[in-house]
């Protein structure tokens, strides 16, 4: 296996990429506590409930979602995840979710972890994965993504809200995957 994978960061910083433990539970609750507010309001689950990290960590071996982390000073500074399905019409695209503490932003620690999604993805058959942005929330998100070959797959016009209830366009973005790296 790959992990754990040191790397290196802008900064000269270092951080390791390792796939995510049942023993991380109390980790991965504190890094997404420092996540600030603004950035949870979009996810798909409230992320501070303790029993929301409580059932990540169950199903750490049942094949669908795999996490990685990352670390950095034995703290989790970067969290991404592919979900999968088993069985239907789309188990062949994987989804893509990631996010990283804000001081470990704009010094590529979401490239590797996005890196590291697209080989997993790869790894595991996947052909096209898929992530949802905030249009006018998430801007250097879809700049990363558009970097490794993402495009608008479509627009949902006003379909998500902010805290304010001012609505925000919801952008998927897709990227089509090949057995290896040089297919690309």
């Amino acid at each position: 296996m790959r992990y754990p994978k040191e790397v290196v960061l802008k900064k000269g910083w270092e951080a390791i990429i390792r796939p995510l433990q049942k023993n991380d539970e109390a980790l991965l609750r504190r890094f997404y506590e420092d996540i600030p507010e603004e950035d949870r309001w979009f996810m798909r689950h409230d992320v501070t409930d303790p029993a929301v990290i409580a059932r990540w960590m169950e199903d750490i071996d049942k094949g669908k979602i795999f996490s990685i982390v990352a670390l950095a000073d034995d703290l989790i500074v970067g969290h991404a995840s592919l979900h999968m399905r088993d069985f239907g019409s789309t188990r062949h695209i994987g989804r893509f979710r990631l996010m990283v503490l804000p001081q470990f932003r704009y010094i590529r620690l979401g490239t590797w972890l996005l890196l590291d999604l697209i080989q997993l993805a790869m790894d595991k058959g996947v052909s096209e994965v898929r992530s949802d942005f905030v249009v006018g929330i998430e801007e250097a998100a879809i700049e990363a993504a558009q970097k490794f070959d993402f495009f608008e797959k479509a627009i949902l016009k006003d379909y998500v809200k902010d805290q304010r209830g001012n609505p925000h366009d919801l952008l998927i973005m897709v990227k089509r995957l090949h057995k290896q790296w040089g297919d690309f």
